[in-house]
């Protein structure tokens, strides 16, 4: 399958398992799976066919691995990013001292005042890796990665989970967990 092909069918199961069942008539469970057949045929009625061999691919090869069939290959589901009800049913974990967060550059100063909020999705998500979250902070404009201290949070009490594929999850980030580049904030004009 080329690229074009698996990009648009893992946007189409994006759309789907995480925001939008409802759209194709689909009805995710309590911990978001879905049966494989039903997703099939739901898509193939409104317009978008694919394979069950084209889903398995998209699931193997997905750089993200945002999702997971079940031991029977019979069920999907996203592995996080949700914005409609679910439960994942993922265990509270002890996180490494530091996570990162990309975002875009405007976005810090509302940051700044409010933190890190999950917006329309359940959690917010952190990764491991400074890397990797530059590369999604590059989705909306030039990035900047926020580095969390996780440790702290964890001792005052905040709960983490840490998703199938690796992406950490959080109910908020406090701003006062946060690490702000210096460049990004305005300098102060001098006092006359």
């Amino acid at each position: 399958m080329n690229v074009t092909r698996s990009t648009r069918i893992s946007k189409y199961l994006a759309r789907h398992l995480r925001h939008d069942p409802q759209r194709i008539g689909i009805t995710l469970d309590a911990r978001g799976w879905v049966p494989v057949e039903e997703l099939l045929r739901a898509a193939a009625q409104h317009g978008f066919r694919f394979s069950r061999a084209e889903l398995a691919e998209v699931v193997a090869d997905n750089d993200k691995q945002r999702y997971s069939l079940d031991t029977s290959q019979d069920r999907i589901r996203a592995n996080q990013g949700h914005s409609v009800p679910v439960e994942l049913d993922l265990a509270a974990t002890r996180p490494p001292d530091w996570l990162y967060h990309g975002t875009s550059a405007r976005s810090v100063a509302a940051i700044q005042k409010e933190g890190l909020r999950p917006m329309n999705r359940h959690a917010v998500h952190l990764s491991p890796r400074r890397e990797t979250a530059r590369r999604v902070g590059t989705r909306r404009g030039r990035p900047v990665v926020l580095p969390v201290a996780a440790a702290d949070m964890h001792r005052d009490g905040h709960v983490f989970q840490v998703s199938v594929n690796g992406v950490w999850l959080v109910s908020a980030v406090p701003p006062r967990y946060l690490s702000f580049p210096d460049t990004l904030t305005p300098p102060v004009p001098p006092r006359r």
